[in-house]
């Protein structure tokens, strides 16, 4: 889930900043300044990250979209801006966006502060569950302050954020049954449980449609002084019942870190509490909330823990929250 963060090479370097998105991108958003460093940035799996440097003034932080994600960089350039001017939420402002030559640009300011993902297991207990209630109060904001009339990916429309699908059911199986179809065989004890599961009827016929960050961790957190100073990464946004959303960010948040989730988890949920009430997360929703976040679209199995399990680890922190979910953990 994470980029490897090596620096680029000059031929990388000077190849993207002779790109003409780059040079529209830092002519749009800094007009008169020329870039006098650019450094590749550990986080974007879908997109060309740079930190952009200037002789005087900030840095700004320029996204590249790649080929055949023409509308990914517009949808999420209007989240960040929905999100920073409709919550509490610390997000980076938008300073420029558009298109040149078919490729999607978004500059937004870089905001200080170190990714809470290789710090977070690290911290004082008393911080953890800080942090904790912050990001389920975060997630309830975006949950208050967002609406839809369907669900599924979300797409600019207009002014506006559109979802493409329009059945809860529909879409929220096929969700599920596409993360489940990414497992690989080490989780075979758990795929016919799973699929039976999401064969069985809906928890929920017609949920409220709400802002669906698939995304919302630690590892897309920026911290400073123990605070969270902005939420990163709202690419590929979705609508989906906030079931579904709690249950995804309470494993990512509380489960992904820690050998003892309760304690983070009774935090999430105090911190959502305080905006909003708690929607009843389901086994199914758990169930496929883990499966989802388990492997990655490429394939990957996703590494949990910081230090990072090695493979074999993570299979097994997968399968064993699996089992929880499907009420499997004593077999």
């Amino acid at each position: 889930m994470e980029d490897d963060g090596d620096r680029p090479r000059d031929d990388e370097v000077t190849a993207v900043a002779n790109t003409a998105a780059f040079r529209a991108a830092v002519e749009v958003a800094c007009p008169g300044r020329q870039p006098t460093a650019i450094e590749k940035l550990g986080r974007g799996n879908r997109k060309l990250t740079r930190l952009v440097g200037f002789e005087s003034g900030g840095p700004v932080v320029v996204q590249l979209a790649e080929t055949g994600d023409r509308a990914g960089l517009r949808t999420e350039a209007l989240v960040l801006r929905r999100v920073r001017g409709r919550t509490c939420v610390p997000v980076p402002a938008v300073l420029a966006d558009g298109t040149v030559d078919g490729t999607d640009y978004l500059v937004t300011e870089r905001v200080d502060g170190e990714t809470l993902h290789e710090r977070f297991a690290r911290l004082d207990g008393d911080v953890q569950r800080r942090l904790a209630r912050t990001f389920g109060r975060h997630l309830a904001a975006v949950h208050d302050a967002f609406s839809f009339r369907g669900y599924g990916p979300l797409g600019a429309a207009g002014d506006g954020l559109k979802p493409r699908a329009d059945e809860w059911g529909e879409w929220f199986l096929a969700y599920g049954r596409e993360a489940v179809g990414r497992l690989p065989p080490a989780f075979d004890d758990v795929r016919e449980p799973l699929q039976e599961l999401l064969a069985g009827p809906l928890p929920e016929p017609d949920p409220p449609a709400t802002l669906f960050p698939w995304d919302f961790r630690p590892g897309n957190a920026l911290v400073r002084d123990g605070a969270v100073t902005a939420v990163l990464d709202w690419e590929r946004p979705r609508s989906a019942a906030p079931a579904l959303s709690v249950a995804k960010a309470e494993y990512l948040v509380a489960d992904w870190y820690v050998d003892d989730p309760a304690p983070l988890r009774a935090a999430f949920r105090e911190g959502y509490g305080s905006v909003r009430p708690v929607p009843e997360v389901r086994p199914v929703h758990r169930a496929v909330a883990v499966a989802a976040s388990a492997v990655d679209t490429t394939g990957a199995v996703t590494r949990p823990s910081y230090p990072e399990r090695d493979r074999e680890g993570s299979v097994a922190f997968h399968r064993r929250a699996l089992r929880r979910a499907l009420g499997r953990a004593g077999e």
